[in-house]
């Protein structure tokens, strides 16, 4: 009975009871893809924007305003008399309901935090597009992220192999603040950021550096994290977490991560939550510890207990965390002997850890994500892992008021998501 009390009480604390005049879900936009074509759900009102079925490859993207909508198109080409599949880059205007084409053939296109033009890479060309013209940048470009203040990138250039073995690969940070528009060498506004060693080690796991990617910024601006990453084939299982101060004077190797699993930072403190461990998920449900570390201390706090795996998590605050989790199970070829996960709130100043989601045994709920500013809970509950599509699901903080908010979509995103 104690224990029931002292659980309800950490759930009061932290989600007050809300009132009549609390937002509600129609507070907040989603867009995602159903059925081969892209769909919007705004004031509870579900709208289809495109009109011919297709393949779209990626979460839709929204602008820093709310006001567009970015997706990919997966379309079939001739080039050179070969049949290939081109990623169309799409712009979609909530305003005055107009569609844009704005690249033939780009991928790893992001958002200006600041204004509404989109960056891009082809062919290792970084890219910036007005939504007009496009223009370029800068070149050998392995991947990027957009400086917070809109004025700049930090980028990667990969390894490469030489006959005496692998160079280093370089974070460089990009520069905007003359323009994008007339830019005539594309090598004058790089500048070398940080020379990352050639192999990287924690513990006993040691990875040669051959990618550097997924670079997110902390909410105070002072640090950056990324993901480097082995040969091809080894990334699949082996990564390295790692942290570098904005001003390139501190690096450090965090943990071993796979790339299932996306680092995610605090929404104001300089905490960084991730999911470690090294090994892919048909190598068994396992090895996955969800971590809390504290910047620029270094405290790290382990959340997983023994003889469980985190499947992916979500910030509620600075002081809780929901994530998906599930019994350690060696994988198996038939989906209904896989676990299915359920959602926990996990507060970091208590070990108690509050069970919130019981999905039905042939379902599970994955991908928690939170939403500050309707004060909800998110999640889709499908039938395995392996699936592409499932059922969006919203809900208190603490599990309550269950209830799907939209069924069988594919890829989404949220404004605002935070």
């Amino acid at each position: 009975m104690a224990r029931f009390v002292y659980l309800f009480l950490i759930v009061c604390f932290l989600y007050p009871s809300t009132t009549n005049a609390a937002p509600t879900d129609s507070s907040v936009k989603v867009a995602y893809i159903k059925d081969g074509y892209l769909w919007i759900k705004d004031k509870g009102l579900e709208k289809k924007v495109t009109d011919q079925k297709s393949n779209y490859p990626n979460p839709p993207q929204w602008s820093f305003d709310g006001k567009m909508l970015l997706y990919q198109k997966e379309v079939p080409a001739t080039i050179n008399e070969s049949r290939v599949i081109e990623n169309e880059l799409w712009v979609y205007d909530l305003t005055t309901k107009k569609q844009s084409k704005i690249f033939y053939d780009g991928y790893n296109p992001k958002w200006s935090p600041t204004e509404n033009i989109v960056a891009f890479q082809n062919g290792g060309v970084l890219n910036i597009s007005d939504l007009t013209s496009f223009y370029n940048i800068a070149l050998g470009v392995d991947d990027y992220a957009w400086q917070p203040n809109g004025k700049g990138f930090i980028a990667s250039s990969s390894a490469s192999l030489r006959p005496d073995g692998w160079t280093n690969p370089i974070l460089y940070t990009i520069s905007l603040t003359a323009g994008y528009q007339n830019i005539s060498d594309l090598s004058k506004n790089a500048n070398k950021f940080f020379v990352l060693p050639k192999e990287l080690q924690k513990d006993e796991i040691k990875i040669p550096s051959i990618n550097a990617q997924s670079f997110a910024y902390s909410p105070n601006n002072k640090w950056i994290s990324f993901i480097v990453s082995p040969t091809a084939s080894w990334s699949m299982d082996s990564n390295m977490l790692c942290v570098i101060s904005a001003d390139g004077k501190e690096f450090t190797v965090l943990d071993e991560v796979i790339f299932e699993f996306n680092p995610k930072w605090s929404f104001k403190d300089s905490l960084l939550g991730y999911i470690a461990g090294g090994g892919r998920i048909v190598f068994g449900f396992k090895n996955k510890d969800l971590k809390v570390t504290e910047l620029p201390a270094y405290h790290t706090l382990t959340l997983t207990p023994k003889k469980y795996a985190d499947m992916g998590f979500t910030w509620v605050n600075e002081r809780s965390l929901i994530v998906s989790r599930v019994k350690e199970s060696e994988w198996s070829n038939d989906p209904e002997k896989r676990p299915k996960p359920s959602l926990y709130f996990l507060p970091l100043d208590s070990q108690k850890q509050l069970k919130i989601t019981n999905p039905p045994k042939d379902q599970g709920d994955y991908y928690p994500q939170f939403l500050p500013s309707i004060n909800k809970i998110t999640w889709v509950r499908q039938i395995d892992i392996a699936n592409t599509k499932g059922d969006l699901w919203i809900a208190d903080p603490n599990g309550e008021n269950a209830h799907i908010w939209i069924e069988d979509v594919g890829p989404y995103s949220f404004y605002p998501s935070s």
